[in-house]
């Protein structure tokens, strides 16, 4: 098997495992079950075998490096400018007005010198850090894809087995509290991996909470259309790519004439990429020294998925309110 296969193969083992285990944590009731499956969700970006997220994390690791040394370079050269300049102008303030004058002189060049040698390193800083974004973004996306369509989703039927008796609302709202206890818990998970110092595998370890928050509110986006009678049409793997862009847009599905268009350099493709990111920061709270990440990846994810949850829930509430209206 060709690098490039046994990269893709791994990928999607990847993306298949967050997607059933951020399932069952969401379904699961059971406090000591729950730990056991977060614990198994940190565990995936430190199991051999994910060279395909391996790959993608050390490139993205590398370029935030990247844009460290960067700064660091510059900010050293620039204190050794300063130190150089003022080496030279302090004989020079003992002796004559031309040797002063010319202390100053070398100095302003040294300055010069040392801003553009600033300069340059933020820039090469801040392109390691833009590619690494980019790496980042692809990387996320292409596993998000991959990962919508096998994320299981239960039907209005299977809804109503498991809740008996709920209404459409409290039925809505069990599932919005029960995703949102499950981002609690991931994130929690996450923290508590993270604050064991030297984690070769930190930035995996962030793609891996991400694709494992999406996974529990792209569910949990698809379910609240089955409570609100308002499925996406199509396939399987056509439903969920149009409910993961109902994600990204933070509302119902909406479908034009064209469908759903998930292609590269598409319009919905960098929305998609650019929420991805933007919950990848919010992951990176989970990320702080010792357990205080935990703590704060905790209280993060859970109300971040409950605000998802509250924003499709009325969305789709408003758009079937008048399908109940009489006449």
């Amino acid at each position: 098997m060709s690098p490039d296969t046994s990269a893709e193969s791994n990928g999607r083992v990847l993306s298949q495992q967050v997607a059933e285990l951020a399932s069952e944590l969401t379904e699961e009731v059971e406090q000591t079950r729950r730990k056991r499956i977060t614990r198994q969700i940190a565990g995936l970006a430190s199991r051999r075998g994910h060279a395909a997220g391996l790959s993608a994390a050390s490139r993205v690791g590398a370029a935030w490096r990247g844009t460290q040394a960067g700064a660091t370079a510059g900010w050293h050269l620039l204190r050794s400018g300063a130190g150089a300049a003022a080496r030279r102008t302090g004989p020079a303030r003992d002796t004559a007005g031309k040797r002063l004058a010319a202390g100053r002189d070398t100095a302003v060049e040294r300055g010069k010198a040392t801003g553009s040698a600033a300069r340059k390193g933020a820039q090469s800083g801040g392109t390691a850090a833009w590619l690494g974004l980019r790496a980042a973004g692809d990387w996320l996306t292409a596993q998000a894809v991959d990962m919508a369509p096998r994320v299981p989703i239960r039907s209005i039927d299977a809804l109503r087995r498991q809740y008996p008796g709920l209404e459409t609302e409290e039925l809505a709202e069990r599932l919005i509290a029960s995703s949102a206890r499950a981002s609690s818990g991931i994130g929690a998970a996450i923290g508590a991996a993270a604050a064991v110092p030297f984690i070769p595998t930190l930035p995996l370890e962030l793609g891996v909470e991400t694709l494992a928050l999406v996974a529990v509110e792209l569910k949990l986006v698809a379910e609240l259309h089955e409570v609100y009678g308002q499925q996406a049409p199509g396939t399987g793997p056509a439903r969920m790519l149009a409910y993961l862009t109902a994600w990204s847009q933070r509302r119902g599905v909406r479908l034009t004439s064209n469908g759903i268009a998930i292609a590269v350099g598409s319009p919905v493709r960098r929305q998609l990429e650019r929420r991805l990111l933007a919950k990848a920061g919010q992951s990176t709270l989970a990320l702080a020294p010792l357990l205080t990440g935990a703590a704060a990846g905790a209280v993060i994810d859970h109300h971040e998925t409950r605000r998802l949850g509250n924003l499709v829930r009325d969305d789709l509430r408003k758009r079937a309110a008048p399908a109940l209206e009489p006449g």
